[in-house]
């Protein structure tokens, strides 16, 4: 299992159009795009979240339950060529990723329901995962697609990243390809996720930048807005 980072501060902003274009054009003269996406720093993620039959990370989302931890399966820019097994373990304000590359056709089986393969893989997080879909009776519950835009600061680590377009499916167990069936999971469309990742320190330049007096943090979960609708 990769474990990528240490623990990082989140913190998450619901921003409307506006708020995002005024942000926007200030980073954009300190931070520089996330050269992974286009040209303006834009990829598109899809994200199939785990939970069991008692949804158990869906109300400890909603519950507030400070540390708790959720698997999900990520791919970027519909490309099967590289698919990530995720878990993301939050603590408060905290987060910490794990990963794990897998194959389209392991992902194939997977979302099948054939987990025999993961049994004896290679990858300490897919062996967990196995075992938690036994003793938890983890299962892909849903799937969420967004459009991110990202900016990176060396110093702190600093990730600043506009999450847009934020659409649910609710997940039915064949591999998600060709046109996917889904519908918008936030009540106004154009509606923004700000969100700012960092190690042990949030340099001074990048607070100021995103200081507006409009701004309220909030806890904002793509997984529980994914499950609105069941």
């Amino acid at each position: 299992m990769e474990q990528r980072e240490s623990f990082r501060h989140e913190l998450k902003y619901g921003i409307g159009y506006h708020q995002y274009l005024e942000l926007r054009s200030r980073l954009r003269r300190v931070m520089r795009t996330d050269p992974h996406g286009d040209p303006e720093g834009r990829y598109l993620i899809r994200s199939i979240y785990f939970d069991n039959f008692a949804d158990r990370a869906l109300r400890e989302k909603v519950c507030g339950v400070p540390r708790r931890e959720k698997f999900r399966i990520r791919y970027y820019n519909d490309d099967f060529s590289f698919i990530l097994l995720e878990k993301k373990v939050k603590d408060d304000s905290l987060c910490r990723k794990y990963d794990a590359e897998i194959t389209e056709g392991e992902c194939r089986r997977l979302l099948e329901g054939g987990t025999g393969w993961m049994r004896g893989h290679p990858a300490a997080l897919v062996q967990e995962l196995y075992a938690k879909m036994g003793y938890q009776a983890l299962r892909p519950r849903v799937l969420v697609s967004y459009v991110r835009e990202a900016y990176l600061y060396g110093p702190g680590n600093v990730r600043i990243t506009f999450d847009s377009q934020i659409r649910t499916s609710l997940y039915c167990r064949r591999f998600p390809e060709g046109e996917m069936p889904d519908i918008s999971a936030t009540d106004r469309p154009r509606d923004m996720i700000l969100e700012v990742k960092y190690d042990a320190f949030l340099p001074e330049i990048i607070g100021r930048l995103v200081q507006t007096g409009a701004l309220r943090q909030q806890a904002f979960s793509k997984y529980q807005a994914g499950r609105r609708f069941g």
